[in-house]
């Protein structure tokens, strides 16, 4: 801007930016021109400048006020800002912002700071909406205002000589329109790209192989490439030997397809250090729609990839871990809820895989009368149609340079074994075709082999192995994994045992304290003792037979509570004291008193339920049964004349051991030819999950649908059978007797 004296005129010329103008030489001449600006304020300087061509105000520096606006300035305003009025007003009112749109009130902006004296010589500003001109705003004024640059030049007119002194400052406001606005933008643009951290690319598609045309400093800083060695070349250039080929294809296909596309990928600077860079691609099309460049952006971003890579790679051993503790827990439980060594040896096989291995098998080491010899108790495969080739590879899997094989290693020596890769074809069993062809049906590609021990014996060997082309690699790590799980197999198998041991042992006792029933004229007698399988421990079940000195036959049924040697030696002296009073042929109720006497007498036991019977034979060739029942499951009586079936409960009474306060009675059934009489203990009525009552009425229905003459031996089998006694969890009894005859002894 300049200016000139005609006496008490003043002229205001004014020339667009980026055209010679010297603001600071125009500032200048502005002062000198103005000798007593307070004055021309208020008198001459408004109406000199009020036909000028530029948009102009006076800003008071000491009350940052705008104290004049011409014509042009009040226009921006749209006539509604009354003076004097605030600088951050005034340009609300005028709708004015930066180019980001943001308001001047929250920027450093043009009109503040030559508010507060500071000369500003040239700073574009936007003209943001027209909304500033109200609701009487024409849509052709709404879109003329749109986008709108002005050119904003200040600086105060004169130094304060006193306090008293006003000063005022100088505002013009330029219009920047059409190729010069353009000009304006893309100056400023390409002075921020430039200038940025950020690194772009340009490159161009309708050159072969889509070449650089262009980069900013950036990209040089970022990569180590000069711009004369990248020019004219494709971006490829920054792509190594462990680039994602993925990554790579995926960019080549939004290229082709025209479409923006952000990656990260691993690249190399020119030094060969690699780097992770977060490429963002887009494409720049004409006015005709057709792409005439890629702009890309370039951002190093490795810390924050490797950042993100620990936390997954922490997250991965975490889970990991996670995963190993419940394989140890479940297995652990699996294992030790088998009481056989067949059964722990199944649960280890079905754990391992798919959880660790593609295929498994479990070698035991069985002792035979002083004998060792190696049984392949368990094997495993997630294809269920390849087990039998893992059954049948036997002990190999690998020869080591002694000849001997890792499986016959861990049994005889206790040595774990860790086979990272398995030939192919391996040597060893080349002329072996039968084996070689399983083998290679297999296709193991790694495999562990660890020793099963406990208590410083090894008992066995579990044998893990991987499939090609999938199977995983076995690592050191793995070995440690397998080790422990083989540890706790280890004592789970000598625990079970152990428990055969014992179980052996409790079940030779409880057969040993039985007796040998002998052979009875008259009837047929067949018996069933069902050791418990869940756990080691002896019962108190017991039965007896017993032809007395009168001619009458004895029964007796009973159970010692508990589960224990005491449970079996309380049963053995039971057992005994009940005899001594049949011998003496007192009646069942008497006998059971006799004996609830001697219990609490002598604390023999804490209680026992039985039933004390006599057999005794009536006239017409038929019986008399006289029985007392202490607490015992009630005997079942099938009829041979019409085969119904009649539960025996009379006269029940409290167990053995509880009281003596209630007198006991007997009861008397008649029988006749071809009776059948069943007796046994709660161990069949009392199965897990089902009602005694239940299956009570299970054993009445089968009686009394088998025919009249089946032998007493099959009815036995027939109503085990029936029940369904696998895996009892208490000891049971079962006696049968068919009255088909005399009655005196054989």
């Amino acid at each position: 801007m300049t200016g000139r004296t005609n006496g008490d005129h003043v002229e205001v010329a004014t020339e667009a930016p980026g055209l010679g103008g010297d603001y600071a030489a125009q500032a200048q001449r502005v002062r000198d021109t103005v000798i007593d600006p307070d004055a021309a304020a208020q008198s001459d300087l408004p109406q000199v400048l009020h036909t000028a061509p530029a948009a102009v105000a006076l800003i008071d520096l000491g009350e940052g006020l705008v104290t004049y606006a011409n014509d042009s300035a009040q226009g921006l305003t749209g006539g509604r800002a009354d003076l004097p009025i605030d600088v951050d007003a005034w340009s609300e009112a005028a709708g004015l912002t930066d180019l980001s749109g943001r308001p001047m009130r929250d920027t450093a902006s043009p009109l503040s700071r030559v508010a507060q004296g500071i000369p500003v010589s040239g700073e574009p500003v936007a003209v943001s909406d027209a909304a500033r001109r109200g609701s009487e705003a024409t849509e052709e004024e709404r879109e003329e205002a749109e986008g709108r640059l002005l050119w904003v030049t200040g600086f105060p007119l004169s130094e304060a000589v006193n306090a008293d002194q006003r000063r005022l400052a100088l505002v013009v406001f330029l219009q920047l329109s059409g190729a010069g606005a353009q000009r304006h933008l893309e100056m400023v643009r390409d002075r921020a790209v430039v200038a940025t951290e950020l690194s772009f690319t340009i490159s161009d598609p309708s050159r072969e192989q889509n070449p650089l045309v262009w980069v900013n400093p950036a990209f040089s800083r970022l990569t180590g490439y000069e711009l004369d060695e990248v020019l004219g070349r494709n971006c490829r250039f920054l792509q190594g030997p462990n680039t994602d080929p993925a990554s790579i294809s995926r960019i080549r296909t939004a290229l082709a397809d025209e479409r923006p596309i952000t990656e990260v990928l691993l690249n190399y600077r020119r030094d060969g250090t690699a780097f992770w860079n977060q490429v963002s691609i887009t494409p720049v099309v004409d006015g005709d729609g057709r792409v005439v460049n890629f702009v890309g952006v370039q951002s190093d971003v490795t810390e924050r990839v490797m950042v993100e890579n620990e936390r997954r790679a922490a997250l991965a051993a975490a889970e990991e871990t996670r995963e190993q503790l419940r394989l140890l827990t479940e297995s652990t439980s699996a294992m030790s809820a088998s009481l056989d060594t067949t059964g722990v040896a199944s649960a280890l096989a079905r754990i391992v895989v798919p959880a660790m291995a593609d295929f498994c098998c479990v070698d035991l080491l069985d002792e035979v009368d002083d004998n060792t010899s190696v049984r392949r108790a368990a094997v495993n495969h997630r294809d269920e149609s390849k087990l039998d080739e893992v059954r049948a590879l036997g002990r190999w899997v690998s020869p080591t340079e002694d000849g001997r094989d890792p499986i016959g290693q861990a049994l005889t020596a206790g040595s774990p074994s860790l086979l990272p890769e398995l030939p192919v074809r391996p040597a060893g069993i080349a002329e072996q075709p039968e084996l070689l062809h399983r083998y290679e049906a297999l296709r193991p590609r790694s495999a562990i082999v660890v020793p099963l021990r406990a208590r410083g014996q090894v008992l066995g060997a579990l044998t893990l192995g991987t499939e090609l082309p999938y199977g995983r690699r076995y690592s050191q790590r793995d070995l440690y994994l397998a080790a422990d799980l083989a540890a706790r197999a280890g004592l789970a198998v000598d625990n079970a045992r152990l428990y055969a041991r014992e179980h052996g042992a409790a079940e030779t006792l409880q057969r040993s304290l039985l007796p040998a029933v002998p052979p009875m004229k008259g009837m047929s007698v067949a018996s069933r003792y069902l050791a418990a399988t869940d756990g080691a421990q002896v019962g108190g079940d017991w039965y007896d037979m017993l032809p007395l000195p009168d001619g009458a036959v004895g029964l007796a049924v009973g159970d010692v509570v508990g589960h224990d040697l005491r449970a079996a030696a309380a049963m053995g002296e039971l057992r005994g004291v009940l005899r001594s009073y049949a011998w003496e042929g007192l009646g069942p109720a008497d006998v059971i008193d006799r004996a609830d006497d001697v219990v609490q007498g002598l604390g023999m036991a804490a209680m026992a339920t039985a039933v004390y019977a006599r057999l005794e034979r009536g006239d017409h060739d038929g019986w008399t049964l006289r029985y007392s029942n202490a607490g015992h499951p009630p005997p079942l009586l099938r009829r041979a004349s019409d085969g119904a079936v009649e539960l025996l409960t009379g006269n029940l009474s409290p167990l053995i051991g509880a009281t003596r306060a209630i007198t006991r009675h007997e009861t008397v059934v008649h029988c006749g030819a071809g009776d059948l009489l069943v007796l046994h203990t709660d161990g069949l009525i009392e199965a897990p999950g089902t009602d005694p009552d239940e299956r009570t009425q299970l054993i009445a229905d089968t009686l009394a649908g088998q025919d009249a003459d089946m032998p007493v031996e099959e009815l036995c089998d027939q109503l085990l059978e029936v029940l369904g006694v696998d895996g009892l969890r208490d000891d049971a009894v079962l006696l049968a007797i068919r009255l088909d005859g005399d009655l005196a002894p054989a």
